[in-house]
């Protein structure tokens, strides 16, 4: 599998401990502070690359110690970076994700560079030879744009996957629906499934979502697990019981896992599985490069779960 992983890249910073937000110019002390790689690009290219893949990352970022950061991490884990243009007007994406005790976690958010990516930051060349294109975050190209770089990863024999970030609603639907025809895999979460569509059940939501020209539509549903459909079958895979730290990321690795699985020639049911067990390992820890496994300690987990 050799996959281009195309849009959003975010370095996140996790607060672990945060009770409150303290009054004026008071201080607290937390548990931990880490940053981490992440974004529906950025952070389904180090997963897979942990699973295997040969991945390549495109975007934009900005010239500033985020970028800096974020480039090392990626790098780190595998990712070739020559593809994430220097925007030196824009800083580099990033959130901070304040982690309270019972689990919730809000996050503060700048859009950064991501907001800056055009298709003339992608030269078509540098994706020969892909196997893979996964788009994370159409909205930033809109929907013919998105279109055009999809369609062109399919006529040079590459298969296409898409990761929405905003969440859903009919207008942001109506704004990256042209790409829809042009996407092999379409990987939301459940909100946002039903705030595209409006539908009364989530697989009612996918079916919708199929019919604007999806191939498949495998959707994360938090601790349920996930649910895939396509015009023939649905399929629901549960999630697997684990001790949660924190959940960010974790749709990221479903979609890595889901992706590599389906590379691997693994059924759709299986590959979801693979999914959501990949997910599994991230949650129990902080940040989308948590813990040190790769596909044979996953498949371990699997075969033991």
């Amino acid at each position: 599998m050799k996959i281009a992983t195309v849009g959003v890249h975010v370095l996140d910073t996790h607060v672990i401990g945060i009770e409150s937000i303290p009054d004026g110019s008071d201080g607290q002390l937390v548990e931990t502070i880490r940053f981490s790689p992440a974004g529906t690009a950025g952070g389904t290219a180090i997963v897979l690359s942990r699973l295997g893949a040969e991945v390549l990352s495109f975007g934009a970022v900005g010239t500033d110690p985020i970028a800096t950061s974020l480039l090392a991490m990626l790098e780190a884990e595998g990712v070739a970076t020559a593809g994430l243009v220097r925007k030196a007007e824009h800083q580099t994406s990033a959130s901070v994700i304040p982690v309270r005790p019972n689990g919730d976690r809000p996050a503060w958010h700048c859009i950064g560079a991501n907001g800056a990516f055009t298709p003339e930051d992608l030269p078509l060349t540098a994706l020969d030879g892909i196997t893979h294109l996964h788009l994370g975050g159409p909205e930033f190209l809109g929907g013919p744009a998105a279109g055009e770089l999809l369609a062109h990863a399919r006529s040079i024999g590459a298969t296409t996957s898409v990761d929405v970030l905003a969440p859903g609603d009919p207008d942001l639907l109506a704004w990256i629906q042209d790409a829809f025809p042009h996407t092999d895999y379409l990987l939301p979460n459940d909100e946002q499934v039903l705030g595209f569509t409006g539908a009364a059940s989530l697989e009612e939501g996918a079916r919708a979502l199929v019919a604007l020209g999806v191939g498949c539509v495998a959707v994360t549903q938090g601790a349920e697990g996930a649910l895939v459909v396509t015009a023939d079958e649905t399929i629901e895979v549960p999630a697997y019981p684990v001790d949660v730290v924190d959940t960010t990321g974790c749709g990221d690795a479903f979609s890595a896992g889901f992706l590599r699985g389906l590379s691997l020639g693994r059924s759709p049911r299986e590959a979801a599985q693979l999914g959501c067990a990949t997910a599994a390992q991230v949650a129990q820890g902080l940040g989308t490069d948590h813990g040190s496994y790769d596909l044979a300690s996953v498949d371990e987990f699997l075969a033991s779960s």
